[in-house]
């Protein structure tokens, strides 16, 4: 397994020499600060010397140099060659092995590679669902949850690291906030380790529960949505209507979720990461967020769902409708669209 393990390791530098100027210099320079301490093995809460990732950092953009004009290379199992996209066919080869693999497309066409311990696989309603552990291979992108198909990856390690990232953020500010109020719920000052595994556990479901609104939400929107997001530069338009899709995908699994099961804490952790731009489209979330809290009362937020459901449903069926009319001039279209339909 380690040549397989080095060659998804080598696929995972291609695609971030390629993809990586993408980010801005400060989310790179983030990211790449959290890329080293997973590969470094470093555990969370030790320093980081500054000089120590600054040399790694040189020897990574020079080995990224070295890359760029490869080709992703095929992957060998079991005498066969297998080529790195046919995630299916990779993971019926070693899942009794206890590995998981995925190989798809991320942000803005980026392949995003990755290979780890598999902890749990199994069926949920029409979907394979696959929880993985600790993680072998990855590239700079490791976002907890991924869709593809009709395959579910909850990546654990990758959610364990973005609530810590979170705990550490938190340090910044002193108002209240969700992210305060969540964090109420745990006992990170004496038991940090315990705390965080028992809050990864807890959010696992939310994760879950998002991508399956993805599932859902691509069910409705079809193939054309898809075309449309390829086509679109990287600009306003396109970070609207992918707020847009993740309102829809929220209002069709997410949120009706945590208004049945979810503690306290994973409806505060939930709106601690909703992103300023989907809070932006749509205040009236907020405002039930804040009714809620105050109260005690999820009516509110319940009421509100099936109202976002079909409302962002429409403008999302509305923004296709205006790409197919305008093409690459319709960017300004799509952003007065949505700038005139907060909910």
């Amino acid at each position: 397994m380690s040549k397989l393990q080095n060659t998804i390791q080598t696929n995972c530098h291609i695609s971030d020499a390629l993809f990586a100027g993408n980010y801005t210099l400060c989310i790179y320079l983030l990211k790449m600060r959290e890329f080293y301490r997973w590969e470094s093995g470093i555990p969370f809460g030790m320093r980081i010397e500054k000089d120590d990732v600054g040399q790694w950092l040189v020897n990574r953009e020079q080995l990224w140099d070295g890359l760029e004009d490869n080709d992703y290379s095929a992957l060998e199992i079991d005498n066969q060659t297998v080529d790195p996209f046919e995630t299916q066919q990779v993971n019926e080869l070693i899942n009794d092995q206890g590995l998981v693999y995925s190989g798809g497309y991320g942000m803005l066409g980026k392949p995003v590679f990755f290979l780890a311990e598999l902890n749990r696989k199994q069926q949920y309603d029409d979907f394979t669902l696959y929880i993985s552990g600790k993680e072998l291979a990855r590239d700079l992108a490791a976002p907890p949850g991924m869709m593809q198909e009709k395959n579910i990856f909850i990546r654990r390690e990758s959610l364990r690291r973005f609530i810590w990232e979170k705990i550490e953020e938190s340090e910044w500010y002193n108002d209240e906030n969700p992210l305060a109020r969540t964090l109420k719920y745990y006992d990170f000052k004496n038991k940090p380790d315990e705390s965080l595994d028992k809050m990864t556990d807890a959010e696992i479901e939310t994760v879950l529960h998002h991508e399956i609104g993805e599932i859902k939400a691509g069910q409705l929107l079809g193939e054309t949505w898809e075309e449309m997001i390829a086509t679109l530069p990287r600009s306003q338009a396109e970070l609207m209507s992918r707020a847009v899709r993740d309102n829809l995908a929220d209002a069709l699994s997410t949120l009706p979720m945590l208004m049945k099961e979810a503690e306290p804490a994973s409806i505060h952790f939930y709106f601690a990461n909703m992103s300023s731009l989907r809070k932006l489209i749509f205040p009236s979330i907020m405002e039930s967020y804040k009714e809620w809290h105050q109260s005690g009362d999820k009516s509110p937020i319940k009421k509100l769902i099936n109202k976002a459901e079909a409302h962002w449903l429409n403008i999302a069926k509305s923004l296709m409708k205006i790409h197919k009319k305008y093409g690459d001039k319709s960017h300004p279209y799509m952003e007065a669209l949505i700038n005139s339909n907060y909910l």
